[in-house]
């Protein structure tokens, strides 16, 4: 588990809950339930993370609650 903020959303247009994670550039998912929504998100936050390591680019250290978001 990791512990980096999810900012989770219901999307009219998607007919879904969207997951963003404003550390990890360009890190969302989407699921049909809230709960769906954040285990594809921390999927994805592991995905994000493993390829940013392979590709050799800096992990942001998770700050937890983001103030302006």
């Amino acid at each position: 588990m990791h512990n980096y903020e999810i900012i989770i959303f219901w999307s009219i247009e998607d007919s879904a809950f969207i997951a963003e994670v404003p550390e990890l550039a360009g890190c969302m998912a989407d699921g049909q339930t809230y709960v769906e929504a954040v285990k594809n998100a921390e999927i994805a936050i592991a995905e994000w993370i493993e390829t940013a390591q392979i590709m050799g680019r800096a992990v942001p250290v998770a700050r937890g609650k983001l103030m302006y978001a």
